[in-house]
């Protein structure tokens, strides 16, 4: 079977890392992207791909069957939009779109043209996130209380950005910039999920700039109430010189964290130590009950070629993608919720804003 044809729009760093990751794939092959930065497009040319500087080339481009939105975050839904609406599958990368609204209407356009729409949801499979699963999954913890999921440093969420077109968007909103859209829904994506079947009823959310945005955060605490009774955090804190641990989760039976890594070492995320909690009504405990422990690292997840190999399948006729469009959404109706919270000051229900299934 001949490899799918991709098309990238937007040929950025994420953009050319998606090509590095498709070019390990039998499956998908990239044939052309659309950047109106010259140097972008010189780059693209250089790997061996046909190179146009307006969307609706690209788009009627017969080699290309399926595109990558990998331009800013506000420039999704269009790009999206203008992908389905000429016939080709999409892979956007997230956050799906600004919000809840342009998201389902995403997943409504492709469904009612038969297309396949995923959106790169890669951190789902990350080795930290899967042991904190794990972990919880085996009752360790007894009846949970609290998760905690956080990246604290002191640089912006700009990182190692293309400098040859606009490399501080993410400082920017008008680019849906922030670290609630950057690092957060990944985070909020993978709390939801951790602990479904248990669903979040109330948002209540800080997002603040300090030091390198002035008009979106780049300070964003989340907190989520689940129907069980849990408590969960997201928060991405880009001006903290004292970083706290990627992971905390307390239990009635015991507390566990896991490291931060300013290099963002998943497998460093995932040494996840637990200690017991001492025994109730003044028992002694003997040193085996009381010593703390790691959790296993749990096995590798799919990495990103096998999530392009699964989106490759699905176009085919042959099963799902790896993350449905359908399955984003209650992501995006958290973020939706944090910000209509923080901008009010008050907690936001959210029992009801979508069907939370994963």
């Amino acid at each position: 079977m001949q490899p799918l044809g991709i098309g990238i729009v937007g040929f950025g760093r994420i953009g050319a890392e998606h090509a590095a990751w498709l070019a390990a794939s039998e499956c998908c092959r990239v044939v052309a992207a659309d950047d109106i930065t010259p140097a972008r497009q010189q780059l693209a040319v250089a790997r061996g791909m046909r190179v146009y500087g307006d969307l609706d080339v690209l788009l009627a481009d017969p080699g290309v069957e399926a595109v990558l939105v990998a331009t800013p975050t506000a420039m999704h839904f269009e790009h999206a939009g203008r992908a389905l609406a000429a016939g080709k599958h999409v892979m956007v990368e997230k956050p799906m779109a600004l919000d809840l609204a342009q998201s389902r209407a995403l997943v409504e356009d492709a469904r009612s043209r038969g297309l396949v729409l995923s959106v790169f949801h890669n951190r789902r499979w990350d080795v930290d996130y899967l042991t904190v699963k794990a972990a919880i999954d085996s009752g360790a913890f007894g009846k949970l209380i609290n998760v905690e999921s956080r990246l604290g440093q002191f640089a912006s969420c700009v990182g190692p950005a293309a400098r040859e077109y606009h490399p501080n968007w993410r400082n920017e909103w008008s680019f849906g910039g922030g670290g609630l859209y950057d690092w957060g829904s990944h985070f909020v994506d993978q709390l939801w999920r951790l602990l479904h079947p248990a669903k979040p009823v109330r948002v209540y959310a800080q997002l603040r700039g300090n030091v390198w945005s002035a008009d979106c955060d780049d300070f964003a605490r989340v907190l989520i109430d689940f129907d069980n009774g849990v408590v969960g955090l997201v928060e991405i804190n880009t001006t903290t010189s004292r970083p706290l641990p990627r992971w905390h989760l307390d239990g009635t039976t015991g507390s566990a964290f896991s490291p931060f890594s300013l290099e963002f070492d998943t497998k460093v995320w995932a040494s996840l130590r637990f200690t017991p909690a001492p025994k109730q009504g003044g028992a002694p405990a003997d040193e085996a009950e009381t010593k703390s422990r790691t959790f296993p690292m749990a096995a590798p997840g799919l990495a990103e070629t096998q999530l392009w190999e699964r989106f490759a399948t699905a176009v085919r006729g042959d099963g799902e993608p790896a993350v449905t469009a359908a399955s984003v959404l209650p992501t995006m109706a958290l973020l939706d919720a944090a910000r209509e919270s923080s901008r009010t000051g008050s907690a936001v229900d959210v029992g009801g804003k979508v069907e939370w299934v994963m």
